[in-house]
């Protein structure tokens, strides 16, 4: 069944994104996989298979203004409008003493996941604002790390303490323009990025451990229930974690 509504995913060529996009192509959304490499967003979206919605996959550096200007009228020329944003695409780094942090690296990562977000929120905005009927939804990934850090983990952790600023204004600003925006705070998803987990990772009492993971699936259905939401009702945050996982107490 295609729904008519028209979302966009960013960071869609693997991990949460993928699942992400994939979960909403399938349950009738037009869907844009936004990622840097089209071969992944190529083979993302030829796995997951024939569907009546339309998918588009599209290569674009979220970090350049320019390359998003053109996304979002690609999107709009394709489909008419922008009915939901995930702001998903981020990068981490391994755990290291901000001594230690390259300033190369944190101008990277508040590139891609702070600038990255804006940038894509800003746009989304627009169209969502301009298009009839008015309205959409903006979902961010902000990470357990938007509340609770990890040891060495300065650039990352200060981005996405950043990114709930972000959804709290978009929240209040796109009140007047039928613009919902909430935030999924993920712990643990089992995608490359969290491999390590199940190897073992530094704690904050300078040991190493294993940590629990839960499928990424999970995670794809939390988004799909936001999404699926009319505009008057809006999921602010939302927490989807493994159960186990050292975060409420953070041990």
């Amino acid at each position: 069944m295609n729904s008519g509504k028209t979302a966009v995913v960013t960071g869609a060529g693997t991990g949460i994104g993928k699942a992400t996009a994939t979960a909403l192509l399938r349950n009738g959304w037009n869907t844009v996989f936004v990622g840097r490499r089209q071969a992944l967003l190529d083979e993302a979206v030829a796995q997951a298979g024939p569907t009546e919605a339309r998918a588009l996959a599209v290569s674009c550096d979220i970090s350049r203004e320019d390359d998003v200007e053109s996304l979002f009228k690609t999107i709009v020329d394709t489909f008419g409008r922008v009915d939901l944003l995930f702001n998903n695409a981020g990068m981490s780094y391994k755990s290291t003493p901000i001594d230690e942090i390259p300033v190369s690296v944190w101008t990277h990562m508040v590139g891609v996941n702070l600038t990255g977000s804006f940038l894509c929120a800003r746009a989304a905005f627009g169209a969502m604002r301009r298009q009839s009927p008015q309205g959409g939804r903006i979902i961010n990934n902000g990470s357990v790390s938007a509340y609770a850090p990890r040891p060495g983990s300065v650039p990352y952790t200060a981005t996405k303490h950043a990114i709930s600023g972000l959804t709290k204004t978009l929240a209040l600003d796109g009140r007047r323009f039928d613009i919902a925006c909430g935030q999924i705070d993920i712990g643990n998803a089992l995608t490359d990025m969290a491999h390590a987990m199940t190897v073992g990772v530094p704690q904050a009492n300078g040991t190493m451990a294993v940590e629990a993971v839960m499928d990424v699936q999970h995670v794809a259905d939390a988004v799909l229930h936001m999404a699926g939401l009319p505009l008057d009702a809006n999921v602010l945050f939302m927490t989807v974690m493994a159960t186990k996982m050292p975060f409420v107490g953070r041990g």
